[in-house]
Order: structure tokens, then C-alpha cells, then sequence
């Protein structure tokens, strides 16, 4: 099993790989019909190409690290200067100097391949951010995602059909072809005809759609599932059975055949040739209907393992709470004790950090500035009980103080720090604060002197259940390191935004 180390390689890099398999897949084309000298051919278009690509692969390569560290405005102008002046400039070169032997007409369609992938990749991205978790996009699913697409292929066909009708060049002996042309004026003057044409094309995919839809439905899902191989063929060979003549007497009756002299269809429905047309569809569709199959199975352990996930994380807030108020609470039973002027304003903060921690702390994710004024809150009201000197420093370093974050991350470092460092020391202690933020990452440090006796407790169940939440909330984007030098205490966590 992969662990998580060579899983956030394999994402870091994963668009500098598919840069490099577009590079070999176009030395492979420049290659594969040779008689001779293959492999140093292929080896010359390689590093020819390579020179062309550099930019985008040096970019390709960087390119996680960047977004880390760039704001999006940033990361855009890095973008633009790679594409649009850098990889001109090298394809320039390459061409001018022919590189490798190439023709200077391989490496300009090299470059406009690179940044096809590259907006490729954009959209994705896009897709699998934004587009993919609107409600109605997950709605449609495979199935409905291959009717719509043989509607349009359908609506396609006939404007082609209908735009080719008075063209010389698609008439053949009595029947006509259809052209790749696209003409809106005879789309409209023969509206009537483009609605013949579509409503029969549609007939004649909907055939085969049925057939998929059988397979996919109730084959697949039911007799292949649950009783075998076996018995899945010979269902599917009696299905065929049924339904292939009858499908095959409604697309020879279409007057469409006549028009366009389509010879595909035999006369005789019974003719085996469309039994196998019909079984090629169902083999055909099969890894399709497979894919579907296993999407399903898969989205219900998805969705039974984000379930539980949920209730284990409530269960570790719930641990959570109550350990932070415990340490609270002690702290103002000290202050009545000592009948400290201070005691009604501990009390007052208390409230707001309680109702930031039963309410905020309940939700999804809360502003960063809110996290960060909880943390001030709560270290102030720990200071008005101290009796020792605190030497604490807090530095922010934020981009965006509005960007969301799961609420409660940093308090349990900042609590052992006080139970487990600055409480128990003899003298002055110290409180380091460290909080850098972009708009793709955030790192929070904590550095506190600390009793060498009370190390072995500063792992106790906050940061194990600081741990766990992560892994969950922030699975393979984040880190969290804990080290000791001298007597200072530091736990650092690491969280990518994005």
C-alpha cells in the first residue's frame, strides 16, 4: 500500500508527468514509421523537444510550490510569462536552429499542444472545484450523460445533413452523404426537414441507447452481480434474442435509409448481421457500464465513510470542549480564591470564549481573523492569573484574514503550552506565536519553555485528537512536527488551503 509520503509526491508532480507523456507521445509520432535508427531518433526528438518545452516543464515541475506560495494574482503572471513569452521564445529557437534534426513545423505544434494541456488542466481544476459539486451536475450521472450526448450528436447530424442537401458534392447515384458544413441559412429554410432528419437519427441512436441501457440497468447490475459470468452471457445472448429483430425491423422502416442509401442495416430483420451489431453494442459498452457500476459502489463507501468520519469528528470535539473548559474553570476558582478584582472580567471573557467554542466551534469552518481573536482572547485571560512573568510575543503574517478554516485547530498547543510549560515553571516562561497565512497555505508555530518533567504529558489526548481532526478534515494536506531544543518546546502545523 502506497503511504502517504509517495501519494503527495505522486500529486505534486502529476502535471509535470502528463507534460512529459505529451512530449513522448510527439516524439513517438515523429518516430513510428521509421525503418532505421529508431531508438536514437526517438532519443533526439526527445531532448529537441525537451528544449522546446523547457519552460513548461520547468513550470509543470514548480508548480504546486507555487501556488503555495503566490497569491492567485501572483501565480497568473507566472503563468502568462511561461507560456506566452517564455515557450515562444524557446520554440522559436528550436525551430530556427532545427534542434535534433526536426523540421521547424514539429515544434510550433508542439507548443500549441502544451498549451491546449495546460488550459486542459485549468478547466479540470475548475471543474473538479466549482462545476462538479453543483447539485444538478451530480444529478445527471453516466447514464443521462450518454443520452444528452446522443441528443446532440443527433441534433449534429441532421444540420449537417440538412446544410449538405442542395451541395453537388454529396450526391451519389440517387442517395446523398453527409458533409461536414454547417449552414444556419439552410438549417432555417429547411427547418421541417432537419426535424425528419433529427427525430430518425434520434430513433436510430435511441436503439442502441436501449440496448446500453439494459445492459447497464439490469444485466450488469443484477445478473452479472449476483449470479456470474455464466449465466450473464446467456441472459445477455437471450436478451439479444428479443429485442434485435424488433429493433431492427424499426431502423430498416425509417425513410431515412433511402435518402442517405444507408447499407448498414440488412432487409431481413432476422439477418444475424444485426444480431451482431447488437452484440457488439452491448461488448462495446461494457467497460462503460462497468465504470458506472463501480462509480456507484464507490460513491456509497465514499458517502458511509464521510458519515462516519463526521461522527468521529464530533466525537473529538466533543472530547475537546470539554478539556478546554476544565483548564478555564481552574483558572477562575485560582482567582476567587485570591478574590481577584479581575475575577467578574475573567468570567465575562469566559462567556464569549464558551460561545465561541459551543457555536463556532460546531460549524464546518470559521474566518481566520475569528480563530485568531479566540487565541488573544484566551491568552489574556490565562495571563490574568499568572503570577510569574510571561514573555509573550505573538507575529502575524496574514494575506487574507477571511479565508476559511477548520475552528479550534490551534487552542491545543497554546493550552499545553499553559498546562504543561508556563504553568508549572518556577520562574518567567515564554509564549512564541508564529502565524504565517497565504491564500493557499497556513503555518502556526508554538514555541514555549517547558518543565523537562512534564514533557512526556505535553502529548496527551488534545494533540492526539488534534491529529485525528486533521487527518480527517485535512487528509495528506497538512503536517504537524513536535521538537524539543533545550528547554523550548515547538510544535509546528502546516496546512495547504488549496
Amino acid at each position: 500500500m502506497l503511504n502517504t509520503k509517495s501519494l503527495n509526491f505522486s500529486y505534486k508532480y502529476q502535471d509535470f508527468f502528463i507534460n512529459v507523456g505529451l512530449l513522448l507521445w510527439i516524439a513517438i509520432f515523429n518516430t513510428y514509421s521509421l525503418s532505421s535508427s529508431i531508438w536514437s531518433t526517438y532519443v533526439s526528438c526527445i531532448l529537441a523537444l525537451g528544449f522546446c518545452l523547457l519552460p513548461v516543464l520547468i513550470f509543470s515541475f514548480i508548480k504546486s510550490r507555487l501556488k503555495q506560495t503566490l497569491n492567485k494574482k501572483r501565480y497568473a503572471i507566472y503563468l502568462g510569462i511561461c507560456y506566452f513569452i517564455l515557450l515562444p521564445v524557446f520554440t522559436d529557437i528550436a525551430s530556427n536552429l532545427k534542434i535534433g534534426g526536426l523540421d521547424s513545423s514539429v515544434f510550433i505544434p508542439t507548443a500549441l499542444a502544451a498549451i491546449l494541456l495546460e488550459l486542459m488542466l485549468i478547466a479540470n481544476q475548475y471543474y473538479q472545484k466549482k462545476v462538479q459539486h453543483i447539485k444538478w451536475i451530480k444529478k445527471i450521472g453516466l447514464e443521462n450523460a450518454v443520452l444528452i450526448t446522443i441528443i446532440l450528436l443527433a441534433a449534429t447530424i441532421s444540420v449537417m445533413a440538412v446544410s449538405s442537401l442542395e451541395n453537388p458534392i454529396y450526391q451519389r447515384k440517387g442517395f446523398r452523404l453527409v458533409g461536414f458544413e454547417f449552414d444556419i441559412k439552410m438549417l432555417l429554410h429547411n427547418f421541417g426537414t432537419f426535424l425528419a432528419f433529427f427525430s430518425q437519427f434520434l430513433i436510430m441512436y435511441l436503439c442502441g441507447y436501449l440496448l446500453f441501457f439494459i445492459n447497464s440497468r439490469f444485466l450488469v447490475s443484477k445478473i452479472l452481480k449476483e449470479k456470474g459470468l455464466l449465466i450473464y452471457l446467456l441472459t445477455l445472448s437471450a436478451t439479444i434474442a428479443v429485442f434485435y429483430p424488433l429493433l431492427a425491423q424499426i431502423l430498416i422502416s425509417l425513410p431515412i435509409n433511402t435518402v442517405f442509401g444507408r447499407s448498414i442495416f440488412v432487409a431481413n430483420p432476422f439477418e444475424l448481421e444485426n444480431a451482431f451489431g447488437a452484440f457488439a453494442i452491448m461488448l462495446i459498452s461494457l467497460p462503460v457500464v462497468l465504470a458506472l457500476q463501480w462509480g456507484k459502489q464507490n460513491n456509497k463507501i465514499l458517502a458511509l465513510e464521510k458519515e462516519k468520519s463526521q461522527t468521529e469528528l464530533d466525537l473529538l470535539k466533543q472530547q475537546l470542549n470539554p478539556h478546554f473548559f476544565f483548564n478555564t474553570l481552574n483558572n477562575l476558582y485560582a482567582l476567587s480564591l485570591q478574590k481577584s478584582e479581575k475575577t467578574p472580567e475573567s468570567i465575562l471573557q469566559l462567556s464569549e470564549l464558551m460561545r465561541y467554542t459551543i457555536y463556532k466551534g460546531q460549524e464546518k469552518t470559521v474566518k481566520l481573523s475569528q480563530e485568531v481573536d479566540y487565541i488573544e482572547d484566551y491568552i489574556q485571560l490565562q495571563q490574568i492569573r499568572l503570577r510569574k512573568t510571561l514573555n509573550f510575543e505573538f507575529h502575524k503574517h496574514i494575506d487574507n484574514d477571511q479565508i476559511d478554516i477548520a475552528p479550534l485547530l490551534f487552542i491545543v498547543f497554546i493550552e499545553n503550552a499553559f498546562k504543561h510549560g508556563i504553568e508549572p515553571a518556577e520562574d518567567s516562561a515564554i509564549l512564541n506565536l508564529l502565524l504565517k497565512c497565504t491564500n493557499n497555505s497556513l503555518s502556526f508555530t508554538c514555541e514555549n519553555s517547558f518543565d523537562r518533567e512534564e514533557l512526556h504529558k505535553t502529548k496527551g489526548i488534545g494533540l492526539d485528537n488534534l491529529r485525528k481532526r486533521l487527518e480527517l478534515l485535512y487528509p495528506n494536506h497538512f503536517t504537524l512536527q513536535i521538537s524539543t531544543i533545550g528547554n523550548i518546546f515547538k510544535a509546528e502545523l502546516k496546512l495547504q488551503l488549496t
